[in-house]
């Protein structure tokens, strides 16, 4: 006569013993997040290096080249040509902090003289370059 622990005589008494399974899952895992390689994502971005420790003054100069409707340039509302802005360009350059250059063109602009325009003040190296009136493109896309 064997003893019962309970339930039926006529089913086997079987119960498995979960804690060293789960025991060496948890080594498992632990064992896999130190030995997978860390995964950085970096998106390189060259900043500004500022040579001296005195911040730019803060009412710097800034410059508008203005393209209306017709492709008239206007530097600081005054009209100009290709030659001319080159001209103004390369003076700016010279000035110690370079000022800002604000680019605003008409929406009805040709883009020839638009990208004309734009093709002169990459060539001049003008490393501040910003676009002013975009916000009126916003609802377009």
């Amino acid at each position: 006569m064997s003893m019962s622990a309970g339930g039926k005589d006529d089913e086997p008494m079987m119960e498995m013993n979960t804690t060293p399974l789960i025991d060496v899952m948890l080594v498992l895992l632990i064992m896999f997040i130190i030995t997978i390689p860390i995964q950085t994502h970096a998106v390189k971005v060259d900043l500004p290096q500022n040579s001296n420790n005195s911040s730019p003054p803060v009412d710097a100069e800034k410059n508008k080249i203005l393209i209306d409707a017709n492709g008239n340039v206007f530097w600081n509302s005054v009209q100009i040509d290709d030659v001319t802005l080159r001209q103004y360009l390369d003076a700016s350059l010279q000035k110690d902090p370079e000022p800002e250059l604000h680019f605003q063109p008409d929406p009805a602009a040709r883009y020839d003289t638009v990208d004309r325009v734009l093709a002169i003040i990459k060539r001049a190296n003008v490393s501040k370059l910003g676009f002013v009136g975009n916000e009126q493109y916003r609802n377009d896309f």
